[in-house]
């Protein structure tokens, strides 16, 4: 008998992929169950498989308690008072379980059905969590596997021991399956559901090329070329950013193979979705430069503060830098991180032009200069009436055509012209009753304040109150989005809008 249940679990367990304890547990469960029904359901039943005789062994078990007055008592089927406790076993004390053993029972009809489906029952949610703790541990992984059906373009498919669901917006542009075609994806979510663990397969996820490269790759899986980001247009085109850990070796030849023999691997897998290895890098115009490839950078200016990159390019290579429909910018602002504006040569200088008039123009009419002087100024840097102002009076006594007294004089005149100013500016906040808190907000300009002042907007909780876009209306596009989000929220939490645990 023992030999013959043994080989039992041990069969149930190698079809179904579970421990054979699983299943001795399963039938010691399903031995219980059809006991109650000979003995009494609201009997303490409990069975135990004996290895060296090969029976299973059932007891009653009765719980010990004070006497037949504690309020726990529910009768002497199922627990026993420490008095008569004491007389089977001098030790015993409250709460502990004293044993009975049952003589065998000989199943019916019934008692064995209901054994049998307790079993499967049993087995079936082992099988369950086990596959479910296999397949979460793979999650981000790759799996291989065979279509097992195909229902309004979403695929089931077969992994073995569990089965699979690529859903028609995971899967990649054009690609078509049939029954019985192999398949490999990247398993992007394992959900735990009442009928079983639930497998929710991508060939769309920017991580499958990774885990592509890295099966392509020997330098990738053993860590010496590292793939730093990835960004993807499924099944059109992909950028993805590595570095070296070895100075010796070349991360983008190490990606590309001879010939292209490796990346022409992940192409091939990805139904001829190209893919742009580019080489990655810490400083951000070098990587911004970089991702952009195949087009040639002429220049860049970085805003850090913006996390924004202006990008000069010759005519001839704006089209090829923004790209098709403007996949290949888009594709590079996801890879590095950063918004990039492209700009040809022309219109950089054209814009240097203007500006370079508007600040001309803005000390002539403040500071009452003529053309010749402002541009003097503009040429050597001059960005604004603070910087003649606050600017030591060497340096503008330096510039050619110009000597001590005109730069005093033109010191004197901006001084004057932001003390003027700020006088104005102290009235006007008197005038429309602001809030001085609004001043002390970082990111809010003093003009922006003013502005929106004269729109009604005068106290935190207005402020507080605004729409990220009412407030970039109001700024005039002066503001970025992150910022006028962020002080938005600053001053709903200066304004007390939020309790100790919203602010953690």
């Amino acid at each position: 008998m023992t030999v013959e249940i043994i080989q039992y679990a041990e069969q149930l367990a190698r079809e179904r992929g579970i421990p054979r304890d699983v299943v001795i547990e399963a039938m010691e469960v399903a031995i219980e169950t059809a006991s109650r029904r000979k003995y009494g359901a609201h009997k303490n039943i409990q069975a135990s498989f004996d290895y060296k005789t090969g029976e299973f062994a059932i007891s009653q078990l009765f719980e010990v308690v004070e006497d037949s007055e504690d309020e726990s008592y529910e009768g002497p089927d199922v627990h026993i008072t420490l008095e008569e406790a004491l007389k089977l076993n001098p030790g015993a004390k409250v709460g502990d379980f004293l044993a009975e053993t049952l003589p065998t029972i000989e199943f019916g009809r019934i008692a064995a059905q209901t054994a049998k489906q307790v079993i499967v029952q049993k087995v079936r949610e082992a099988e369950r969590k086990s596959i479910y703790e296999e397949y979460v541990e793979r999650q981000g992984q790759l799996v291989n596997g065979m279509v097992k059906r195909v229902e309004r373009n979403n695929i089931h498919v077969d992994l073995g021991r569990a089965a699979a669901f690529l859903p028609h917006e995971q899967q990649l542009p054009r690609e078509h399956y049939r029954q019985g075609d192999r398949i490999r994806a990247f398993i992007c979510e394992v959900r735990d559901v009442t009928r079983g663990p639930q497998i929710i397969l991508s060939r769309t996820d920017p991580q499958m090329i990774v885990r592509l490269f890295e099966m392509e790759v020997p330098e990738i899986y053993d860590g010496i070329v590292e793939i730093k980001a990835v960004s993807r247009d499924p099944g059109f085109r992909s950028k993805i950013a590595v570095r070296s850990n070895d100075s010796h070796i070349d991360p983008v030849g190490s990606c590309v193979g001879v010939r292209g023999s490796r990346v022409q691997g992940v192409v091939t897998e990805l139904q001829g979705e190209r893919i742009d290895i580019i080489e990655w890098s810490s400083d951000p115009a070098v990587f911004v430069c970089n991702a952009l490839a195949p087009s040639e950078v002429a220049r860049v200016i970085v805003d850090e503060e913006d996390k924004s990159i202006q990008v000069i390019v010759g005519a001839d290579q704006l089209s090829l830098a923004i790209g098709r429909r403007g996949q290949n910018v888009r594709l590079a602002s996801e890879l590095t991180g950063w918004k990039i504006d492209i700009i040809t040569e022309q219109e950089e200088a054209s814009s240097r032009v203007e500006e370079f008039e508007a600040v001309s123009k803005q000390l002539m009419d403040f500071l009452d200069l003529d053309e010749d002087v402002s541009g003097a100024l503009v040429q050597e840097g001059f960005s604004g009436i603070e910087d003649v102002a606050y600017v030591p009076l060497e340096e503008l006594a330096a510039i050619d055509g110009f000597d001590k007294d005109i730069a005093q004089e033109l010191r004197n005149r901006a001084r004057e012209y932001l003390l003027h100013n700020a006088l104005e500016t102290e009235e006007r906040k008197v005038e429309l009753a602001i809030d001085p808190r609004l001043f002390q907000l970082d990111g809010l300009p003093d003009e922006l304040v003013l502005s929106m002042g004269e729109k009604g907007i005068t106290n935190l909780d207005d402020l507080a109150d605004l729409a990220t876009d009412e407030l970039l209306e109001l700024s005039e596009n002066g503001l970025s989005q992150p910022v006028a989000e962020k002080l938005i929220m600053d001053a709903r939490q200066m304004a007390g809008w939020f309790d100790e645990e919203e602010k953690e």
